[in-house]
Parts: C-alpha cells; structure tokens; sequence
C-alpha cells in the first residue's frame, strides 16, 4: 500500500495526512487539531507525559479514548494536586475502570508529580524547563518523511530529557516516551511532509511564544 511508502494517505475529504490515524474520526480529529501544536501549559505537559506512560504496551488510541477518565480520576493533572495523593488515592484509582489500572504506572504518576512541582519550582514553569531542551535546526532530519520517523524513534535530545528527568526521580520516561511527547506537544514537528497539517503546525510553532 501507498501509504506504507510514503506514511501518508488520501482521506475521504480529500486531504492527504499522516497515515497513522486512519479513518477513526477521534484520532483524526486529535492528529489535526492536536498533535504537534506547541504547549505552553503545564498541566498538560504533565498530563501528556504521564499518558505516555500509561501507554507503554498499549496503543495511543487506547489511552486517547480514556483520556476523559483519567482527566478525571487524577484531577485534571493538577500535580500540586496529585502530588498529594496518598494509599487511598492507589485503591481508587486501582478500582477506577475507566482507566488503565496499573499500580505501577499510578505510582509514577503520582511520585512523577511530585517531581514535577519541585521541577517548576526550579525552572520556573513545567513548560519552561522542557522547552529549553527544545532542538535546533542542525539537530532535526533535513526532509521529515516516513523512513526517517521509522528509523528514529528516539533522538539526543529525546535521550538528554529522559536522563535529566530520570536523574530528578521520575520514572516512565524512556527516551522513547520523549520522544513521542516531544512529537506530540510541538517541541518537534514531525507531521510528515506532505502531510495537510504540516505547515500549520509549523506556522503555529513561528508564532509561538517560547516559555521562560
């Protein structure tokens, strides 16, 4: 198939997208409108590195179908609030089937929140810290096609976050895991060429103001 080739596919509009969404109406919207805009907002840099998480063994679709009931369950990402949650906050989100329910990764989430309100406490901001390791031009693919994406799944730079964060007491946050949330909250554009939200996304992110 075409889109095999190239990673991108002719949808029904008559818009050619990165293929990865397919026809699923959520994921298309969410591929649109979602990802690769710049974010400035911490609790959704937290929300979105915390999903990441939860993903690992699952698919994105999965967790993004979810993603109201985690909102939810761990209050809206709040993490000076989830920071505080204890033993009983564990039990009700273990019996919350709304959600994936791992104790482990609900464990990170909530030790990952804890890191991240000392985070902002350092940098001034989630997002002020994470931006500055946002990557040049001489550090991203010249052409951003299908067989670049699959050959890199992780960059230096996704590696550098993942051992700053790692050295800080978070956890969940392999360089893979980087990488996919760097993709997903603008810090890279990785919408293929070709792809109709390519220059959107990148129009956004000259628009953009850097935090910090």
């Amino acid at each position: 198939m075409e889109e095999k080739k190239t990673g991108l596919m002719l949808g029904a509009d008559g818009a050619t997208r990165c293929f990865w969404p397919g026809v699923l109406p959520d994921y298309l919207h969410y591929h649109d409108n979602e990802w690769g805009r710049p974010v400035a907002d911490d609790n959704r840099l937290f929300e979105k590195v915390c999903l990441e998480g939860f993903q690992s063994g699952l698919s994105w679709l999965t967790i993004l179908r979810k993603r109201d009931n985690f909102r939810e369950a761990f209050s809206g990402f709040d993490f000076d609030r989830v920071a505080e949650y204890g033993e009983t906050d564990i039990e009700r989100l273990l019996g919350n089937p709304g959600i994936v329910r791992h104790r482990g990764k609900i464990v990170s989430t909530i030790n990952n929140a804890r890191r991240a309100r000392a985070l902002a406490d350092e940098a001034g901001s989630l997002a002020a810290w994470f931006w500055k390791f946002e990557p040049g031009e001489q550090e991203r693919p010249e052409v951003v096609d299908y067989p670049t994406l699959i050959a890199n799944p992780t960059t230096p730079t996704s590696t550098r976050i993942s051992k700053e964060l790692k050295k800080r007491g978070w956890s969940f946050v392999g360089p893979t895991t980087v990488y996919a949330f760097m993709q997903a909250m603008g810090l890279v554009n990785d919408h293929i060429e070709g792809c109709m939200c390519r220059s959107k996304v990148e129009a956004e992110r000259k628009a953009f103001k850097r935090p910090g």
